[in-house]
């Protein structure tokens, strides 16, 4: 999955995506009531087949936006939407969206961001090796499909809205790393950075609004240090890795304190938490392990209650009946309670 798959919605009840066992589908489970029992999976958008490529972003309204592959004529695949508007209702159906290149099967992953207006922005590399992007219109529909240019893209993209609204996304090549931001709203984004001297792990870039100004882009480098990387400086390293795979990442606060908290599954299998003040890397940051080993396929999540407390689950092989969750104790510091399983 690209994006959180964890999403506090608009009435506070969270709410978590996954494949169903066989993998055609997505399916969803929410609060009944926030803090609540959980509700049995349902599918999401109906009866359509899906492939495994899985794209979610978190409107700022708490809808959330998800974006498939889906199979259309034999060897052919296309991109396909939807929006889940009430977490303890059903989303709408799944709409095609089409093909980069108009036609052909599947290109890569999808990654898909929501503007201040709403309007969900979706990127995937074309055939050309660059990268495309549609976009919601304003008044209803998708405007055409957008070359964004690039070449030798590589792997999973990571798309993320800026505390403005505006839309940035983040790809990684075989040389270092893209960036393109949107520069009005509705605009198309604009490749404005790149930088060479970045080797991120495929699979491991993960965006995130720090400041009004900025975005974050983190990703794990093939020496193994967990880096941070801004666009108006060389990356920074915040610390080892702590296992191979992606890092959840949330921006929070912990003690009065503006926070960039991050979990990754560590190489004991179990999850491993870090936290330093945002955007400041110099000032540290230690894992501290929690909860019992996990699959190395386990997927990680976080992110904030209608409380604003911190809240970690993750999803293990299997489906969405297998789902562990955690939230911050009332006390200072980063205490979690007992990991418990969600039935």
């Amino acid at each position: 999955m690209n994006g959180t798959w964890l999403i506090r919605g608009r009435d506070g009840r969270l709410c978590a995506y996954a494949y169903a066992p066989g993998g055609d589908a997505v399916v969803c489970r929410a609060e009944s009531d926030p803090g609540g029992p959980w509700t049995p999976p349902r599918t999401v958008g109906g009866d359509q087949r899906v492939h495994p490529a899985l794209a979610l972003a978190r409107s700022a309204n708490g809808y959330a936006h998800l974006v498939s592959w889906r199979p259309t004529v034999p060897g052919e695949s296309g991109l396909i939407h939807t929006t889940h508007f009430q977490s303890h209702l059903a989303a709408l159906d799944w709409a095609p969206i089409g093909h980069p290149n108009k036609k052909g099967d599947r290109t890569g992953p999808p990654a898909v961001a929501v503007d201040a207006q709403g309007r969900a922005h979706v990127f995937v590399r074309n055939n050309g090796g660059g990268i495309s992007m549609r976009a919601q219109a304003e008044k209803g529909g998708w405007d055409p499909w957008r070359d964004l240019k690039g070449t030798d893209v590589r792997g999973e993209l990571a798309a993320v809205a800026r505390e403005s609204g505006l839309i940035e996304l983040y790809a990684a090549t075989g040389d270092g790393i893209l960036r393109w931001r949107q520069e009005k709203p509705g605009g198309t984004p604009v490749r404005d950075e790149e930088i060479q001297t970045a080797a991120p792990r495929p699979g491991t870039l993960r965006a995130l609004a720090t400041s009004a100004d900025h975005t974050t882009l983190f990703y794990v480098d093939e020496g193994g240090a967990l880096c941070a990387w801004r666009g108006d400086a060389d990356p920074a390293r915040v610390l080892d890795a702590a296992g191979d795979g992606p890092v959840a990442v949330i921006r929070c606060r912990l003690d009065d304190v503006d926070c960039t908290l991050l979990a990754q599954r560590s190489r004991t299998g179990r999850i491993a938490f870090a936290a330093y003040p945002t955007e400041l890397e110099s000032a540290g940051a230690w894992w501290a392990e929690s909860g019992d080993p996990l699959p190395a396929d386990a997927r990680i999540a976080l992110t904030e209650d209608e409380e604003g407390r911190v809240v970690a689950a993750a999803l293990l092989p299997g489906g969405p009946d297998r789902l562990l969750l955690t939230r911050r104790k009332a006390e200072t510091g980063l205490a979690l309670e007992a990991w418990r399983h969600v039935f």
